[in-house]
């Protein structure tokens, strides 16, 4: 907690984007894992964000991450007797991921993310300017 509420804002913003894109960079690394069983596949993630309150200035709010929720999507089944994780009839079972909108996710919170620290570092230049002008 700062004396200057923006750091707040932007820090926890930046905060709850770095956590948004370690969960699109998870589920790209596992977009093309399988499994032999549809609950032994990887579940997609996604966090989950709500706004929180600014200690010392009700007016003003921040972000925060709730939790960070697994996909209730259906495994893919996909048909790969050759495959050692093949079942009995020859099926192997892998996420549902879309890679693409994964990767438009992550160019997202990337921009939010670059944003913030604009927000940040201006803030910054702000209070040094404004601290020089008694000089």
């Amino acid at each position: 907690m700062s004396n200057l509420p923006i750091f707040d804002v932007a820090g926890s913003a930046m905060q709850a984007q770095s956590v948004r894109l370690n969960t699109v960079a998870s589920n790209l690394a596992n977009a093309n894992t399988v499994a032999g069983t549809p609950e032994g596949a990887y579940r997609a993630k996604q966090p989950v964000f709500a706004a929180e309150a600014i200690p010392n200035n009700q007016a003003l709010a921040g972000v925060r991450v709730t939790e960070v929720r697994e996909s209730t999507a259906e495994a893919v089944k996909r048909y790969d007797p050759g495959n050692p994780l093949a079942d009995a009839q020859g099926y192997v079972y892998a996420p549902d991921v879309d890679p693409v909108a994964q990767m438009v996710d992550m160019i997202s919170a990337s921009r939010s993310y670059q944003a913030n620290v604009e927000v940040f570092n201006s803030a910054k230049e702000l209070a040094v300017a404004t601290l020089n002008m008694g000089r």
